[in-house]
């Protein structure tokens, strides 16, 4: 699927969301304009916006409100802020196959301008429609979800015993919470029906748990050609599907494998062992399947909405999630 022509397809709604980002980020500090440019220019798919613009209209007959693009926009604010959050969190020196803010300015400055960013996402949701007060809540509750997720995951890497349960929980909170409040706000901004806006709710979730499972897929299967080095999620003592999967098949090997993963700190000569052990046991599969799983739950979601062009994108681009290569 191309990105691109999804953009180009929603035309002036796309472009008025671009310039809500553009214009919430000026400042009159150069090297602020300066890095935030930066950022911009290397920010990915820019999937949430673009999901918000094609619920609101397959929700409402091919049309948006100045709140939806408020709405998307402060999404794609919000999403940066934590990466740029999580860049200080993880160490992570590189992203999309680029130097990351930490790494070119220091962890302080990339804390700082996540929360910059964070705070103009805030201030794009504050507009004067009727449903702001109602949005402020879902983003807020985003927020805590995210640091209740990273707080989950620090304490199942210390402890080792991660079930899928928890892995579930994890990357609800994570990723699928801020497609979640993508989507709801975007259906809220044109006043939607209480069917659309719980297929935009059920849509997002099972997109964004598909969309994460995918990403710890390809840490076990990717190509550092992409950008994305492999083994990270092991190096980070994070148990995700693939590995679950693999213990789910190999019982007897669980204590084992998990004693490796907990102790990977000091012994990152085991990566790949483990890695090893995921694929002879049917791990990858395992993970496939979830996916698969939960890309079909995000289609059916939406068979509640009129069939439209922007119906089709938004199912199209839940099949891309699987397919993706980075």
């Amino acid at each position: 699927m191309d990105i691109k022509s999804v953009r180009e397809y929603l035309g002036k709604d796309w472009e008025a969301v671009v310039e809500k980002i553009e214009t919430s980020l000026m400042s009159d500090i150069d090297l602020l304009n300066s890095t935030n440019s930066s950022i911009l220019s290397n920010s990915g798919k820019q999937l949430r916006p673009l999901l918000a613009l094609l619920i609101a209209r397959a929700c409402s007959g091919h049309r948006i409100s100045e709140a939806t693009a408020r709405y998307a926009a402060a999404a794609e604010l919000l999403h940066n802020a934590t990466l740029l959050h999580d860049d200080v969190a993880d160490n992570s020196y590189q992203r999309r196959g680029v130097p990351t803010i930490m790494s070119l300015m220091g962890p302080s400055v990339s804390v700082l301008v996540g929360d910059y960013w964070l705070v103009k996402a805030m201030e794009l949701i504050l507009g004067s429609s009727e449903g702001d007060h109602q949005v402020i809540k879902i983003f807020s509750k985003t927020l805590s979800d995210l640091a209740e997720g990273e707080m989950l995951q620090l304490q199942k890497a210390q402890s080792g015993d991660t079930s899928e349960d928890d892995y579930l929980r994890i990357i609800y909170s994570k990723t699928a919470s801020l497609f979640e409040a993508a989507c709801v706000s975007a259906a809220i901004s044109i006043d939607a029906s209480e069917e659309c806006l719980k297929a935009a709710k059920d849509y997002a979730v099972a997109l964004g748990i598909a969309f994460q499972i995918k990403d710890d897929i390809l840490d076990y299967s990717g190509t550092e050609s992409v950008g994305k080095p492999l083994g990270v999620d092991i190096l980070e003592q994070k148990i995700t599907m693939p590995l679950l999967g693999a213990i789910a098949n190999a019982p007897a090997e669980e204590g084992r494998i998990r004693g490796l993963v907990k102790g990977i700190v000091d012994h990152s000569e085991n990566r790949d062992g483990i890695v090893a052990f995921v694929k002879d046991n049917a791990g990858l599969e395992y993970a496939v399947q979830q996916l698969d799983k939960y890309v079909a739950q995000a289609v059916d979601a939406l068979s509640v909405l009129p069939l439209s062009k922007e119906r089709e994108l938004l199912e199209e681009l839940a099949y891309f999630t699987a397919k993706r290569v980075m």
